[in-house]
Parts: C-alpha cells; sequence; structure tokens
C-alpha cells in the first residue's frame, strides 16, 4: 500500500502512547503499530472507546483541578517537542508545570483495583519517553478515577529505564524504515520508585493494627536483642574464629562479619 494514503502526522514519530505499545507484551498491537507507522494500516478508531473518551473530555477538568489544588500554573498545553538528536521521537504534552518544567500527564483511571503504584506503572513508558523528549527531571501524573478521586503523583527520570526505552523505541524504528515486522522487545524495565509526599492514617488497616501491637510489645525485647549483639561481638577476641558458651555461638565469616546461632541449652 501507498505510504503516502493516510496522514503523516503520526506516522514520522514515535510519541509517548506509542512508547506504552512498544515496551508492553501485546505482540499483536505492536505489530498494528508497525503498520500504521508504516502506512500500512489505517490508525485503529478510538472515537467509540469509552474510557479514551472520558479521559479525553475531563483532560481540561484535570488541569484546572491541579492548578486549583496545588497552585501551580500549567502551560505549554498540547504542544508538540521533538528530541534534539532523534527527530523521529516526539511528544504532545497534556503541559508542563511553569514553575519547574515537569511534565504534567492528566489521565482518567477507572476506580476498581486503582492503586497509585499501578496508575505509574501503566503510564511509566509514556511518562519516561516525554521527559526524555524535554529533558525534563520530573514528570507529574494527575490522575482523575471514575470513583470521584484525584490523586497527584510525581516521578522522576530513570536513567536506566530511559536507556531500555531508547533502545527499545530505536530498533522499532529501524523496522519501521527497513520493513521488517518488530520483535516484542522482552525486557521487563524497572519499576520508578514514587517521590514520598503524603502522610497517611493507618487507623482503618486490620492488618496494620495487629502488626502495630507485636511491634510494640516486642520493641523492647528487640533493642535488648541488638545490644546483647552488639556486646557480645566486642566480647570476641580478635584472632578468634569462633566461640561458644552458655548456649550461642558466635561465627567469624572470612570477611571479618561476625554472626550469631543458638546451640541448644544454656
Amino acid at each position: 500500500m501507498d505510504s503516502r494514503a493516510f496522514p503523516p502526522s503520526r506516522r514520522a514519530f514515535i510519541g509517548g502512547s506509542d512508547a506504552k505499545i512498544i515496551m508492553g507484551v501485546d505482540e499483536a498491537a505492536l505489530l498494528r503499530l508497525w503498520q500504521e507507522k508504516r502506512g500500512e494500516r489505517e490508525p485503529q478508531d478510538l472515537a467509540n472507546d469509552l474510557v479514551v473518551r472520558l479521559g479525553s473530555v475531563t483532560e481540561p477538568l484535570n488541569r484546572h483541578w491541579y492548578e486549583t489544588h496545588t497552585g501551580h500554573k500549567v502551560s505549554e498545553v498540547q504542544r508538540q517537542f521533538f528530541h534534539p538528536l532523534h527527530r523521529w521521537m516526539a511528544a504532545t504534552l497534556d503541559g508542563r508545570i511553569e514553575a519547574t518544567g515537569a511534565v504534567f500527564e492528566a489521565k482518567f483511571m477507572l476506580p476498581w483495583n486503582f492503586s497509585e503504584e499501578l496508575a505509574v506503572e501503566k503510564h511509566m513508558s509514556q511518562l519516561q519517553h516525554n521527559m526524555w523528549v524535554t529533558a525534563s527531571r520530573t514528570a507529574v501524573l494527575s490522575v482523575i478515577t471514575g470513583g470521584g478521586k484525584w490523586v497527584e503523583m510525581t516521578v522522576g527520570a530513570d536513567p536506566l529505564y530511559q536507556h531500555l526505552l531508547l533502545t527499545a523505541e530505536k530498533k522499532f524504528w529501524r523496522c519501521v524504515e527497513s520493513g521488517e515486522p518488530p520483535r516484542l522487545f522482552g525486557i521487563e524495565p524497572p519499576r520508578a520508585r514514587l517521590q514520598a509526599v503524603r502522610a497517611v492514617d493507618m487507623s482503618a488497616s486490620n492488618a496494620w493494627a495487629a502488626l502495630a501491637e507485636v511491634f510494640r510489645r516486642t520493641r523492647d525485647a528487640a533493642i535488648d536483642h541488638e545490644r546483647a549483639k552488639s556486646e557480645l561481638k566486642a566480647l570476641v577476641p580478635e584472632d578468634a574464629r569462633e566461640a561458644t558458651g552458655h548456649g550461642v555461638r558466635a561465627k567469624r565469616s572470612k570477611s571479618g562479619a561476625i554472626s550469631f546461632e543458638l546451640t541448644g541449652r544454656p
């Protein structure tokens, strides 16, 4: 099929939403994306995808909600950036935080099984791609859920993740240019760490309550235990490979570390 048959706008580059497919595990989706980039297949029509439409229509609300509750202005909405070296890499941003230069990403997610960790994991490829293209050090993921919840998360640029991402995208783009069908990248990228910004009340958690009781009950004994280990180590002669007595054995490793074990009755 003539590659000029379809609009060239999204065929000429890899965008943030493409990065998720390239780093994913769905081979059929990867082949569809490859065909779309080569102009051999029409882009998938998402007009009847309700979740996609909800994300689109709630984006202005999401941005307004973020600005209202954080005091940070979001600018450069829907501005397109190209990587200065790899011109086949582009990012069309939901916005950038004026005060910090962070990439702003607005998402709508369904409420069941929602967690901040899963939200970040789901959108990590897009966030890291957009940060790489724009040379941003951080990204803000602003999520509105169908359960009426708003969550804001800050994610830092991850050099290792971005290295793997760039490697996978280069391989995919070579396939677009050569006509060779792509294969799944096959390496699970590292999980990015969330920036700790919240204070959480765990009073409603039964598991927390049970473990907190054990922690309180054993705290003093644990402190005595660690103090005894420290003082026992000091009593082991420097030239001793092993020291035993009163039901406790101390062993010195080749590196000099001392470990303890019980030998039975004192």
